[in-house]
């Protein structure tokens, strides 16, 4: 009997690309998948997909409710965890009965589950199903999560998180944990892929490409002052512009930046990050500095200028920066603000700092070992695969 995975999401696009992605890495190892998101989730899946191309995918797509409205604001992070909360457990369970009533071949194996619905995991226990947690977020983050009690206890850290001391915390060996390297990540947004013709035209090493992930938000201020940076630095740019990207007006002050810049940058409202990461014209990348996006960076070997906004953003960074030395960090000013001419001076650093575009490279041959035969994520992905079929 073919093995039979379920795999499932926290409805976001940083939970749902990875988990795609590791799904289409599993089916290709000759395990059916049958990948289960919200009905918010699935529909802006299937609109960004090409035509007919849902039914030649080797991934069945299912959805649940999540029990908001469709009106309901998703952005609302606390409303939709407590709606999730409340109302996918017991839909998730009724799909899993509904998948092994139909065909007697056709048993799930074993569910797949990210960390943030945890619950999944809960009931496939429940039900006697084999199960996986899924960490989206850097190891480094799931191990210091996991170790919390213990560096209060140890006095690494204070009660409010606050470090004591710089102390590397490493991850236990005792639970199995398979690290595996994913890049490449799909998106819920269709791609502008008029950029890369645009790349294309530009001299190489001379872009610098701006993007905040699905996330992000910038007040206004925040916002122009970014804009203003880009305008001062005098070098070509891509800047990826979501339509939700400030909680106020955008059309007004962009179309007039679009006309002043017209000459050496360009605005889409979505790219395809991983060909443009990969594309000979780009210098550097500005970013948000969420995993995913460290992940395709890293892969492809291209400096950082690092702009966290949440969670492990910040802990990503630290890494960036401090420890694989392969980029730099926006400093605000008093006012919490990140100013122009804060943006100017350190792409400008960046872009002629040999040493961070040398351990880039060097880093980026790391990350590229590591998926190949004998690597250590190509190695623990056989391991894993392996624990699924047995």
């Amino acid at each position: 009997m073919q093995p039979h995975v379920v795999v499932i999401p926290y409805p976001a696009q940083g939970h749902v690309a990875p988990l795609m992605k590791l799904s289409h890495l599993i089916v290709g190892h000759g395990i059916k998948v049958t990948f289960v998101t919200t009905e918010f989730i699935h529909a802006k899946l299937t609109a960004s997909m090409p035509v007919n191309n849902e039914e030649k995918s080797p991934i069945r797509l299912v959805s649940i409710p999540d029990g908001l409205e469709p009106g309901d604001d998703r952005n609302d992070l606390t409303k939709l965890l407590e709606s999730v909360v409340k109302f996918m457990p017991a839909h998730f369970k009724d799909l899993i009965e509904k998948i092994n009533k139909s065909d007697d071949d056709d048993q799930i194996s074993c569910v797949i589950a990210d960390t943030a619905v945890g619950w999944a995991l809960e009931v496939a226990e429940k039900m006697g199903i084999k199960r996986a947690a899924f960490f989206p977020a850097g190891p480094g983050n799931l191990a210091l999560q996991l170790h919390i009690p213990k560096l209060i206890e140890d006095g690494i850290i204070d009660a409010k998180g606050t470090p004591v001391e710089n102390n590397s915390i490493w991850l236990s060996k005792g639970i199995p944990a398979w690290s595996i390297t994913l890049s490449h990540v799909g998106s819920f947004w269709s791609e502008d892929l008029t950029c890369l013709s645009w790349l294309d035209k530009q001299p190489v090493g001379s872009v610098i490409y701006v993007a905040f992930g699905s996330t992000s938000i910038h007040n206004q201020q925040q916002f122009e002052e970014l804009a203003f940076g880009l305008e001062l630095i005098g070098q070509p740019f891509l800047w990826v512009v979501r339509s939700d990207i400030i909680n106020g007006p955008l059309s007004e002050f962009l179309d007039g930046f679009k006309t002043r810049i017209i000459d050496r940058g360009y605005i889409v409202e979505w790219a395809c990050q991983e060909k443009v990461l990969a594309h000979p014209s780009t210098a550097c990348f500005l970013s948000h500095c969420g995993w995913n996006s460290t992940l395709e960076g890293i892969s492809m070997g291209v400096p950082f200028l690092c702009w966290p906004y949440f969670a492990d953003q910040f802990h990503n960074k630290s890494y960036i920066c401090d420890a694989w030395k392969v980029g730099l960090g926006l400093n605000p000013d008093e006012n919490g603000l990140i100013t122009r001419h804060e943006i100017n001076t350190k792409i400008k650093t960046l872009l002629f700092d040999d040493g961070i575009k040398t351990n880039a490279l060097k880093l980026k041959e790391m990350a590229k070992k590591s998926v190949t035969e004998g690597g250590s994520s190509f190695k623990n992905f056989k391991s894993f695969i392996e624990q699924i079929k047995h």
